[in-house]
This record gives structure tokens, C-alpha cells and sequence, in this order.
């Protein structure tokens, strides 16, 4: 399963304790779920998340903004959320590239 959203969110290299303007920034999320995870053993739940994890990595909108520092990875158990602070297309692309790369993993 993927979803995506939008959320504001602060810089995030910006102190709570900081009393000047804060600049708000725009993040775009997808959220990718493994159907069928708590049906798999310990064994086979830490092989889908790290083919997950692979497919996800190789993906170019990841790689891009993973060079420019524009992505938060968070971790689900069962997937995972992707934060990027480029542009709302790119947890789209992303989704895209991901789920076709997806036909050559039949367990994901």
C-alpha cells in the first residue's frame, strides 16, 4: 500500500528555543505499507523490510533527495515513511518508480 500527504512542518535544523521568525517549510509524505506483514514470520518480515528498503534506495526521486538533503527516512515495522522537502511530485514519482519496480519482488 502507498499513500501520500502534505504536511507544514519547521526546518529541521531549527531550535525549539529560537525566538526569531520561523520560516515554515512544506513536506511532502508517502507512506509505504507492506500488506500481509504480521502474517509473516520474524524471519520473512526482515527480509521483505530490507527488499522494501533496497527497491526504495534505487529509486531516483530517494536518491535525488537523499543527495540534497531534502528526505526524512522513518521506519514503520512494516514499511516506511518518506518525508521529502522538494517538490509535492516527488513522493508521487517516487510511489511510481517504486511500485514498478515492485513487479520483479512478488513477495512485496
Amino acid at each position: 500500500m502507498i499513500a501520500l500527504g502534505t504536511i507544514a512542518t519547521r526546518p529541521r535544523n531549527m531550535s525549539v528555543e529560537i525566538k526569531k521568525e520561523i520560516q515554515l517549510e512544506i513536506a511532502h509524505v508517502l507512506f509505504i505499507d507492506i500488506v500481509g506483514y504480521s502474517k509473516l514470520s520474524i524471519n520473512q518480515q526482515r527480509t521483505v523490510v530490507d527488499e522494501l528498503s533496497e527497491v526504495v534506495h534505487r529509486s531516483d526521486q530517494f536518491q535525488k533527495a537523499e543527495a540534497a538533503e531534502r528526505l526524512i527516512k522513518i521506519p514503520t515495522g512494516d514499511g516506511m515513511a518518506l518525508v521529502f522537502y522538494t517538490s509535492p511530485e516527488a513522493p508521487a514519482q517516487c510511489a511510481i518508480e517504486v511500485s514498478r519496480m515492485l513487479k520483479k519482488y512478488p513477495r512485496l
